[in-house]
């Protein structure tokens, strides 16, 4: 397998240095250029022809949201943001996620090369990323007609690589009164929070960041907080959500295993849900719900960014049924339906 070519794009040159050293560590990678700003990106794309591209968010002659929108509208290639840790930071490094950069780092508050260990196993994973032109991913279908939510239904969603964007179509199309659901998403600490307040603004439903106590209730969303904890559900006839700081699970915390496993405890109606990411993080967890009676849907291969959760979920018998992204939506809403509202199978 020849080495991963990577363009490193930040208008600091002690960051491109840092950026360039730190990604030199892998032999499987090859740094073949590097520039300040958009302007000499654009150029050196061209003229390099690289695999990835990581690329700062403020620069100057125009930012990097915007040179983004260009790429993947013009030239879809993978993409790694990296990012200042500020509420102005994870704003718009959410956006270009949503927009379809692969993943994300932060940078780091002191200038070391060791700081950017993560960054090596991101981009060798941004380039095995399927990248699609801006817009070519449809629309989330529309929920059935006549939904009405089954009170009692948990819903629970994992996601990794590519799942910002994923999330979004998803939830996109889910109405005000969507069955009560907990996600799981790899994410930084620092970003979740913004997150939640990101997918608040852009979905019916109530978004919110998870906390200790928090009683579960339709039409509201849960995601787990980043780095810190996992999320679990307890049982009883009122469950609510906890926060679990135990070690990291699949080299994870939170982790979609432990979240699922949680869930498959619960003695209610329940489906699971997997989408794009890389490993397999999220297989055990969904196929212990499905053997707990729970229905099971995973993202498919076209539409995945990463094609790794899914695949290990569905190679486990964890699956019971793939679909497209823009078609997950109305699925998922169909199997959380009370059950005089869902569609005759």
């Amino acid at each position: 397998m020849s080495a991963v070519r990577v363009l490193v794009v930040d208008d600091s040159l002690t960051m491109r240095n840092l950026i360039s050293a730190a990604l030199r560590q892998d032999p499987d990678i090859e740094v073949v250029g590097a520039a300040a700003d958009p302007i000499e990106a654009r150029a050196a794309i061209k003229a390099l022809n690289p695999d990835v591209l990581t690329l700062d968010v403020e620069m100057p002659n125009m930012n990097g949201l915007e040179f983004l929108e260009k790429i993947m509208r013009l030239r879809p290639m993978p993409v790694v943001m990296v990012s200042t840790l500020t509420a102005a930071g994870t704003d718009v490094t959410l956006a270009a996620l949503e927009i379809g950069a692969v993943d994300a780092v932060a940078k780091p508050a002191v200038a070391r090369a060791d700081a950017f260990g993560e960054l090596i196993v991101k981009v060798k994973a941004a380039a095995r990323s399927r990248v699609r032109a801006r817009g070519d991913t449809p629309a989330a279908a529309d929920a059935p007609r006549g939904y009405v939510v089954d009170p009692s239904h948990v819903l629970a969603i994992g996601a990794s690589t590519g799942g910002v964007e994923a999330l979004v179509t998803v939830l996109s199309g889910f109405p005000a009164d969507c069955p009560a659901t907990v996600i799981t998403q790899h994410m930084p600490a620092s970003f979740t929070a913004s997150f939640a307040a990101r997918l608040d603004r852009l979905c019916a439903p109530t978004v919110s960041e998870a906390r200790e106590g928090d009683l579960l209730k339709p039409g509201h969303i849960y995601l787990a907080p980043g780095g810190v904890a996992h999320l679990e559900l307890s049982s009883g006839p009122s469950p609510r959500c906890r926060l679990v700081a135990t070690d990291p699970v699949n080299g994870h915390r939170p982790s979609v295993d432990v979240m699922f496993e949680s869930v498959a405890r619960l003695k209610r109606p329940m489906t699971g849900v997997i989408l794009t990411g890389m490993g397999k993080d999220g297989a055990r967890g969904l196929m212990a719900m499905r053997q707990a009676g729970a229905r099971t849907l995973g993202q498919d291969e076209a539409t995945c960014v990463v094609y790794g959760m899914p695949r290990a979920a569905y190679e486990l018998g964890a699956v019971e049924r793939q679909l497209p992204l823009h078609r997950l939506s109305p699925a998922i809403l169909d199997l959380c339906a009370a059950p005089a509202a869902r569609t005759p199978v």
